[in-house]
């Protein structure tokens, strides 16, 4: 009888699993070494490690890597872009602002699809969609002839103001799907992003043919094989906007996976602060390879309604996240006399020297095992024995470029990196007005416990909280989220003299198209649940904010303007410092999502249990001293544990460092907080 919820992650280094037991309420996790050729290979050996019968799967979710990691790495498709006749330059010119404003050498980012990679075809639609000039379908047919005679393996169709009114990107389809077969992968824009903005629109279906051919036959190929192995119900992807939607949906809406991966671990900060009260949260991840950041606010995710990729923008729902390239197998070197951490990692293979598979370079992983803070013999569950001297050595070599003596080198390669990390959390806090001393610090991936306590000193945080499975934490948090489709309309009126009854009537079509979506993806009528929001901004403004607009009808005209427009300039002052309750304001987009409910594993707590003593004893270097620490394992913590540092809890996805001054204490359901003496009063030393 199928009783597990299932979601796996792929890392750079691991690729790990998380499955609730719907009869008893438990978790389990494991991890398997990522296979960079054969992403797959990985996810499967993952799932094996929670689930040995794949038929007693009930829900499975995933985040992938593979569309991201074409574009990362510049191995996608060859596109053609078909863009409507005179307007074939728009993607190439892109915008005139600057991304980096005091990069000297700064350079636009090179085009995905060159200019004699554009077919323009000519047809016309003016602003409000209606037609001037039918689509020339011998154009269509020229481009079709080229798309098979250059080589292309993927198509883009972005033509003006096909936001408004899609026909002519859909007469082209149809052209192209007869000329070229049904299986020409085919990207149209109004699909991806019924928005204004051409070049940002024709950005993003770009993005989408890039990609899209890599991800739907790896999608094809990881359900096929799952199904193979005995599991009968649908596999799910996490979604850049923090939601889920079935693989078959996905191979339609490849762009908005991109991101999937890091969204999870943001997802779980949401359950998080609903299970633990905290409502403000600094998530951070930190894996084998990169350090990725996100906040919640007030309980929910901070999520945008566009992105940027390499400078490439994508409209569509985003979680925002910072990522640097800064992880356990980030490599440390010497350039131009000084210290340097990354981004560049050692990966999965060969990995940090510890690893024993030839790698010879220090990364941040050997600095913590020369500083004693690893379990040398329950690194990744147990997977491996870490070989302390390899690390001493890759470590020495170094120490020796600069004059340092071996542990002097390790405790550098620390504070280096976690001055990279905090400026990462300042990035998406402090250059924003947020101030992090407000919130906690969530610290999860192999990585992150082990860095998270240095890193709320940096901060002046108080308090930072390591979830269960902090290694997989990414793949729990897929466990609590909703399926989501998301969709948007042109709205460009003013908020005084905006048509409420066309207003109420786009509502009314949105929501009907997002409920019939998300009930073709199995969620019954009651489980649809449906937001409305409206962009605005001051008129003379360029951006616009996101104003959240109910979930049913309008109602009183006058009492709707005065919410929206009280609720704007909140908002505005709230981003911005300041707000003008007399200055008017309009409207550009509408936005409509549907979230539809699966069902959610249920946290339990866990029970009272006798403490554990300590299964070690051993030195740990803190800044210039070292401390006889008490090594623990995290199972053997038992629920209102209250402990003082210095600590090392081992488990089988990640170890949490607790320095001197701070304590530890251990809730109901298993999760830990470290917090400074002065924040906590009970306890005493171990």
């Amino acid at each position: 009888m199928s009783r597990y919820r299932v979601a796996m992650d792929i890392g750079g280094t691991f690729t790990d699993a998380v499955a609730y037991d719907e009869a008893t309420g438990q978790y389990s996790a494991g991890k398997a070494s990522t296979t960079p050729g054969e992403l797959s290979v990985g996810v499967h050996r993952a799932m094996r490690t929670v689930v040995d019968d794949l038929s007693t799967v009930s829900f499975a979710v995933h985040g992938t890597t593979q569309g991201l990691n074409a574009f990362l790495q510049r191995r996608g498709e060859k596109v053609l872009l078909i863009a409507s006749a005179g307007a074939g330059d728009v993607y190439q010119i892109a915008r005139g602002n600057r991304t980096e404003m005091y990069e000297v050498q700064y350079r636009k980012p090179r085009p995905l699809a060159s200019r004699s990679d554009t077919a323009e075809v000519r047809g016309r639609l003016d602003a409000r969609g209606r037609e001037v000039e039918p689509l020339n379908h011998d154009d269509v047919v020229e481009a079709a002839r080229r798309y098979r005679e250059g080589g292309y393996t993927s198509i883009a169709v972005a033509l003006l103001f096909s936001y408004e009114c899609p026909d002519h990107e859909l007469q082209a389809q149809q052209v192209l799907r007869q000329e070229l077969g049904a299986e020409a992968p085919i990207s149209l824009s109004h699909r991806l992003a019924r928005e204004w903005r051409e070049y940002e629109r024709t950005s993003t279906a770009v993005l989408d043919a890039y990609t899209a051919p890599i991800v739907r036959t790896y999608l094809a190929e990881l359900s096929e094989g799952l199904r193979a192995d005995g599991m009968d119900v649908p596999l799910h992807i996490m979604q850049s906007s923090g939601g889920i939607i079935t693989a078959r949906s996905a191979r339609d809406h490849t762009v908005q996976t991109l991101l999937s991966g890091p969204v999870g671990g943001a997802m779980g900060g949401v359950s998080l602060a609903r299970l633990t009260g905290h409502r403000n949260l600094i998530c951070v991840d930190m894996g084998g390879t990169s350090f990725d950041v996100s906040l919640i606010v007030d309980g929910e995710a901070d999520i945008s309604t566009e992105a940027s990729l390499e400078g490439f923008p994508l409209l569509m729902p985003v979680v925002n996240i910072h990522t640097i390239g800064a992880g356990g197998g980030s490599v440390a070197y010497r350039e131009a006399g000084g210290l340097r951490v990354g981004p560049r990692s050692a990966g999965a293979s060969p990995g940090p020297a510890c690893y024993g598979r030839g790698g010879a370079e220090p990364t941040v992983t050997d600095a913590n095992v020369a500083l004693g803070r690893v379990d040398p013999g329950a690194f990744a569950g147990g997977e491996f024995t870490l070989d302390t001297e390899a690390s001493h050595r890759a470590l020495a070599t170094l120490g020796s470029e600069l004059g340092l003596e071996t542990a002097e080198m390790a405790q550098g390669i620390v504070d280096v990196v976690n001055a990279k990390m905090a400026q990462a959390i300042r990035t998406l806090t402090v250059e924003k007005g947020i101030e992090p001393r407000n919130y906690a610090l969530v610290a999860f991936g192999g990585a992150g416990p082990m860095h998270g306590v240095f890193l709320a000193e940096e901060l002046g945080i108080e308090r930072m909280i390591v979830p269960r499975f902090p290694g997989a934490f990414s793949a729990w948090g897929m466990l609590e989220t909703r399926l989501r489709r998301d969709t948007a309309r042109g709205f460009p009126y003013s908020h005084a003299a905006a048509d409420l009854e066309t207003l109420q009537k786009i509502f009314g079509e949105m929501g009907a198209e997002m409920r019939a979506q998300i009930e073709s993806e199995g969620v019954s009528h009651d489980s649809v649940v449906l937001h409305h929001a409206i962009d605005a901004r001051y008129i003379g403004q360029e951006y616009t904010l996101t104003i959240p607009a109910g979930s049913h009808s309008i109602g009183d005209a006058d009492g709707w303007r005065e919410q929206i427009k009280a609720a704007f300039d909140a908002a505005h002052h709230s981003r911005f410092g300041h707000s003008n309750a007399e200055a008017p304001i309009e409207f550009t987009i509408v936005r409509t999502t549907g979230f539809g409910d699966l069902g959610r594993a249920t946290p339990r707590p866990m029970g009272s249990r006798p403490p554990s003593d300590p299964v070690d004893i051993r030195p740990v270097r803190f800044g210039d001293s070292v401390f006889d620490t008490p090594l623990l394992r995290r199972d053997g913590l038992a629920p209102r544990s209250d402990l003082s540092g210095p600590l090392v809890i081992s488990e089988p996805t990640a170890t949490t460092v607790i320095p001197p001054g701070w304590r530890l204490e251990v809730d109901d359901y298993g999760n830990l907080s470290a917090l400074a003496h002065d924040q906590s009063e009970k306890g005493g030393p171990l």
